[in-house]
């Protein structure tokens, strides 16, 4: 099962879900997904969704998931990396109109680096994400929360490392 979330900012996702149509048009996907698409106005065709969904559901939907198709925001990551899932954090770009920044970048770039997450910037890249967990050649590490404030460290002591 796949879970794919979005948040519940006013900007679309649409390239994302358009995508992921395409990916079960072409039929790289097979199994089964739920997405919560937020404010996106395209409607999938080939798996089930809604606009928005309550915390107990997006709690349960993450725990059956096995895997976790979020955007590049740190709670959605690390709800899904607490959670142990395989993580694929695609970013929202400012480009496209999917955010008001590109901050997304940093976020999956930090989580990526340390091998917890397999970032996406652009759509031609989220086929390949999901080959490499089902041909297990991800190498994905499991994340250990034993520090509250590690995601913070982490991302903070990424961009100081890359972005100065």
């Amino acid at each position: 099962m796949i879970f794919v979330t979005v948040g519940s900012r006013k900007y679309p996702f649409n390239r994302l879900f358009e995508k992921l149509d395409s990916l079960y048009d072409e039929g790289i996907l097979t199994d089964k997904m739920f997405a919560q698409i937020g404010t996106s106005t395209y409607k999938p065709r080939n798996f089930e969704y809604k606009d928005f969904i309550s915390p107990e559901e997006f709690e349960r939907r993450i725990n059956e998931a096995d895997i976790v198709v979020t955007h590049g925001a740190s709670g959605s990551i690390m709800k899904a990396l607490n959670a142990g899932k395989k993580v694929i954090a695609v970013t929202r770009l400012k480009k496209y109109g999917e955010h008001i920044n590109d901050h997304q970048i940093q976020n999956n770039e930090a989580f990526a680096a340390n091998n917890y997450v397999i970032a996406v910037y652009e759509m031609e890249e989220l086929g390949e994400a999901f080959l490499k967990i089902y041909n297990g050649t991800d190498n994905l590490v499991p994340w250990e929360n034993k520090d509250p404030l590690a995601i913070l460290n982490l991302i903070d002591q990424f961009i100081q490392e890359n972005w100065q």
